[in-house]
């Protein structure tokens, strides 16, 4: 397989400030790959160099195998869309997208060749003469894409380009990002710190924390077997509990003084941990004992209703610590109401405990 970038022990350190610390990593020839993680971990920072708007304090950035350390950014064969789109207001959409072909001189009848071309591609066929500012967020956001997209860049840089958009929107977007990038075979390289776009998109995921990756895999290994305790709370929903493990290590016992048997994800843990818990994990109204599950008790506080999403938020075994448990979509509940206690359990192999 060969890869559109390779990143190689990248650094960028501002006065004291590691923002990005020593990363490696490669990214496929025509993939969808997101870094993922909270503002202020370095995302941006890296993204920025390797569109060459940064220099880096060290390490090197390969695309398509050719050193970009010194290039400058336009000279280098990627495209960057920003959350702010930055189209340009007093231009119709065939302008914007026509603007860089202009500057790289193409002839007119190419430019109206590849614009037609690639507004037909974004579902924007016929809107040449439109003005962005009629366009709604998405047809904005298509519009940037396409702009970026028509110049053939080897890599396609996207930073955080939905924050701007309602959740509705987003949801949209998500699907024709997916969509697009399958159709024009562009290697993506998205930023973001929204765990439902990275996962819903990507081919493979980089988990970013204080400037490192903490992991990097795919959507479903990151999701169901998170390597650190970061990733797995960082990653979809949760529980999790304070605990210590007991001395043969096969189980803990929670700061509430709940016992569970565990997966230890690191056998070189040490005695304090965490333990995490996914809601959809927990099954209620266990009618008979089966092996391998943990048991305790849940006193209902509320039924949070999100339709397909629906879950409970309950306390567990008297004590004052709170879970989630997600209801499946294929049973009623109409039993489960406040207060009342009901019996609960997880599999050993879903209880993950981490330093």
């Amino acid at each position: 397989m060969n890869h559109s970038l390779e990143i190689s022990s990248l650094k960028k350190v501002f006065s004291d400030f590691k923002a990005v610390d020593g990363i490696d990593f490669y990214v496929e020839e025509g993939s969808f790959f997101s870094i993922l993680g909270p503002s202020g971990c370095g995302k941006t920072t890296l993204l920025r160099m390797i569109a060459g708007f940064l220099e880096p304090s060290s390490g090197s950035i390969k695309i398509r195998g050719d050193e970009m350390i010194g290039i400058s950014p336009n000279k280098r064969p990627v495209n960057l869309v920003f959350q702010n789109l930055a189209l340009f207001p007093m231009m119709d959409v065939g302008e914007n997208v026509a603007f860089g072909l202009k500057r790289q001189n193409f002839s007119k009848s190419e430019i109206k060749e590849k614009v037609t071309s690639i507004l037909e591609k974004v579902q924007l066929g016929g809107y040449e003469r439109k003005n962005v500012n009629d366009l709604s967020g998405g047809q904005k956001q298509r519009v940037a894409i396409a702009r970026s997209l028509v110049l053939e860049p080897s890599i396609l840089l996207l930073d955080e380009p939905l924050g701007a958009l309602d959740l509705k929107l987003r949801e949209q977007m998500k699907i024709e990002l997916k969509k697009l990038q399958n159709e024009f075979g562009t290697t993506f390289i998205y930023i973001t710190h929204d765990q439902s776009e990275a996962l819903v998109m990507s081919d493979r995921v980089a988990v970013m924390n204080n400037g490192k990756f903490e992991q990097i895999d795919t959507p479903q290994n990151l999701y169901s077997n998170p390597k650190t305790s970061f990733v797995a709370s960082f990653v979809g929903e949760t529980n999790k509990f304070e605990a210590k493990l007991t001395s043969d290590r096969s189980s803990v016992k929670t700061k509430e003084g709940i016992n569970f048997k565990v997966n230890l994800i690191d056998q070189n843990i040490k005695e304090d941990c965490f333990l995490f818990v996914r809601p959809e994990a927990i099954a209620m109204m266990i009618e008979e004992d089966m092996e391998d599950m943990n048991y305790f008790d849940l006193k209902i506080k509320t039924i949070l209703f999100d339709g397909s999403n629906t879950k409970v938020l309950a306390s567990i075994n008297e004590s004052e610590h709170e879970i989630m448990v997600s209801l499946p979509q294929n049973r009623q509940f109409a039993h489960i109401e406040k207060g009342k206690i009901i019996r609960a359990g997880v599999h050993i192999s879903d209880c993950k405990c981490y330093e």
